[in-house]
């Protein structure tokens, strides 16, 4: 179909504007516009019960891991323990979301409006990691943080009021990357074991030449341009192209990996290989929900204040993520 009015009419926008492509500034200009783009479009944050920020030791310095805390059930309930609904006190499952930015761009700021939204849509804590970001920081660096974030919060789940057994990892764009990547990590490591992987429209093939990557180079939508500068930055030896770490498509096996969604937007240059990657897990026997958004270009699940589309992909995602961490009972959270 074509371009959805509501994207078109951002595209119009941008259009208007005169602001140029991000590959086309300087790394502090990029880091700058794209914070302010994704601060605009995502529309007034939801509250959410706290937000606390931790300093951890990293694999090469200090990072911040930043918790969001859901909203306790309505008082107005006569019952905390109504069917659905967790006790006070009771661990909550956690969900560590790695923010998108082409490995790049980005901070935990990022990613604020998704994880509030998440959060209480949820049930659970959503952590939120500041990894190192290439090219000061390439491949493997992101990755190695994103590991020591969830082995930290395995580590401290007492403290921080989470059950360590019902554990997912998400992420979008480069952020669903680091999120396949790590879990192939972890299972090559034998666990910390994961519930769930969310996966939005992820880069999966540093490599690929798709029909969808060859298509889309409008330049005022992430284009193929687009993915060949963040991967010049990312990857310091374009060698590490090949290694299932950058490009789990590539892995040997996708066997044995969580169960997964996987979100596509129709007018994105990375459609076909998170498309390709979710074929390849069910192929590898991994239970996997595929759901493409069409009219829709990469970057459109953070634009819930201006995207209907996107409030629709988050309230899925959000789903998934609820039936995923229910306890071992089965029960559903919230």
């Amino acid at each position: 179909m074509p371009l959805h009015p509501q994207a078109e009419g951002l595209r119009a926008r941008r259009a208007s504007s005169g602001a140029p492509p991000l590959y086309t500034l300087t790394l502090a200009e990029a880091r700058a516009a794209d914070l302010a783009d994704i601060r605009a479009a995502a529309g007034t944050p939801e509250p959410v019960a706290a937000v606390e920020e931790h300093r951890f030791p990293g694999p090469g310095a200090d990072l911040t891991l930043r918790l969001y805390r859901p909203e306790p059930p309505s008082p107005e309930l006569p019952s905390p323990e109504l069917p659905g609904r967790k006790p006070p006190g009771r661990q909550l499952p956690a969900l560590l979301y790695l923010f998108g930015g082409g490995w790049t761009l980005g901070s935990p700021d990022t990613s604020d409006a998704i994880c509030r939204r998440l959060t209480n849509a949820v049930g659970c804590v959503t952590a939120s990691v500041g990894y190192r970001l290439a090219p000061e920081h390439p491949f493997p660096a992101a990755l190695q943080d994103c590991r020591a974030a969830l082995l930290h919060l395995v580590e401290r789940a007492g403290e921080f009021g989470i059950d360590p057994d019902r554990l997912a990892v998400g992420g979008d764009s480069a952020g669903g990357n680091l999120s396949a990547a790590l879990t192939l990590l972890l299972r090559a490591e034998g666990g910390p074991a994961l519930r769930h992987q969310l996966l939005v429209y992820p880069n999966t093939d540093q490599a690929a030449d798709t029909p969808s990557l060859r298509e889309h180079d409008d330049p005022l939508l992430f284009n193929r341009r687009s993915v060949a500068w963040y991967r010049g930055h990312y990857l310091a030896d374009q060698a590490d192209a090949a290694s299932p770490y950058a490009s789990p498509l590539r892995a040997a096996t996708l066997a044995g990996l969580p169960p997964a969604t996987v979100l596509t937007a129709e007018y994105d240059p990375l459609r076909d290989e998170g498309e390709q990657y979710a074929e390849a897990l069910r192929a590898a026997g991994v239970p996997v929900e595929l759901r493409r958004y069409p009219g829709m270009p990469h970057g459109f699940f953070a634009v819930t204040g201006t995207l209907d589309a996107a409030a629709d992909a988050q309230a899925y995602a959000a789903g998934r993520l609820r039936e995923a961490l229910g306890d071992a009972q089965g029960e559903a959270l919230r």
